[in-house]
């Protein structure tokens, strides 16, 4: 297992996070998943064993029964270097209060998940969702208390725009807050649209990337395939609406391609998407989680698996992005004078 640094924090995270949406399976969450409790253990041995160091839930999984059964199935293990990280913003109850990143709601949260998760500290903090309501001094004010309250170790941000995070980081700055170290964000061979400014900004601010849903909802596992209905048991069949496919077609010559280097190199076509995530810019780790033991196995072997120049730039060609304004602009008038930042964007149009 490879462990990178999370962002310009002295935190070392393995390449495979576990993700835990498919642990409790209440509510709308049985569409992702149903893992029990004996099932989870199990989960978290098999990841524990090969290396993962960082298990990734969220307060609203299942209304609490995934970090409950984490922290059941942990113990006293916590001992052994492994971090938790967990998030909040979305709604736990139906009081006006009880949704949002307010200070109330913040607090009043971290301190459910930490007796969920039967433990003292949450290593990483993150707000799951922007909400435009709440100021984000507060916000920032609110996880900069928690920290110095020995609650939280570190603070991220998941599902911001480029400008919310930009804002945030300059408000930590001028306030003397803690700063976000992370960004968990949606980003996979299908759905590139991180590379426009999420990217660049973890590159330039010096930002860990958590990626979620890296095999965008099993899309990109090979088990779905142009003209074949989805397989049983699978979350698109269930109904899950995430992500959003805009181009079908695209979808599928992406697949194909996926699943061309795969069968030449014996390995799944998640592995291979799951590889080529962990060699873009910025990328820090790949949040993986399976409904069976079977597919988690199978996404740990991406760890070993590299891909060549020639396996890269074919997924590249299948799966880039248009250049928007105002890239397309630049690229033609300031490719003289562009940073790293700008260059993970242009650098492959120039």
């Amino acid at each position: 297992m490879e462990y990178r640094q999370l962002g310009r924090s002295g935190l070392k995270v393995s390449t495979i996070t576990l993700g835990t949406m498919t642990m409790g399976g209440k509510g709308n969450f049985a569409k992702v998943g149903n893992v029990g409790p004996d099932e989870a253990r199990r989960q978290i041995d098999m990841c524990l064993g090969a290396g993962v160091n960082l298990i990734d839930t969220a307060n609203v999984y299942s209304n609490g029964a995934s970090e409950e059964i984490i922290g059941e199935a942990l113990g006293g293990r916590r001992k052994g270097g492994v971090l938790l990280a967990t998030k909040a913003r979305f709604a736990m109850g139906e009081g006006p209060n009880d949704r949002g990143l307010s200070r109330y709601h913040l607090i009043h949260e971290c301190e459910a998940s930490l007796k969920r998760l039967q433990t003292d500290v949450i290593d990483l903090y993150q707000v799951h969702e922007w909400d435009g309501l709440t100021p984000l001094e507060e916000t920032l004010e609110a996880l900069d208390t928690l920290v110095r309250q020995g609650k939280v170790r570190y603070i991220g941000c998941s599902n911001y725009s480029g400008w919310h995070l930009m804002k945030a980081l300059g408000i930590s700055e001028r306030e003397y807050r803690q700063r976000f170290i992370s960004q968990q964000i949606h980003y996979t061979l299908e759905a590139r649209e991180a590379e426009y400014e999420l990217i660049p900004i973890a590159l330039d601010q010096g930002l860990g990337v958590l990626v979620w849903s890296p095999l965008a909802g099993g899309l990109l596992s090979g088990k779905h395939r142009r003209n074949q209905a989805a397989p049983e048991g699978t979350r698109q069949l269930a109904g899950w609406m995430e992500p959003p496919i805009r181009d079908e077609n695209r979808l599928w010559t992406i697949v194909e391609t996926l699943v061309s280097i795969a069968e030449n190199r014996n390995v799944s076509a998640a592995q291979v998407a799951l590889a080529w995530l962990l060699g873009r810019p910025a990328v820090t780790s790949v949040v993986i989680g399976g409904r069976t033991e079977t597919h988690l196995a199978d996404n740990l072997g991406a760890t070993d698996l590299k891909l060549t120049p020639e396996e890269r730039t074919s997924l590249d060609q299948v799966s880039t992005l248009p250049v928007l304004y105002p890239y397309w602009h630049q690229l033609q008038t300031a490719k003289d004078r562009l940073s790293i930042a700008d260059l993970s964007l242009l650098g492959p149009h120039i």
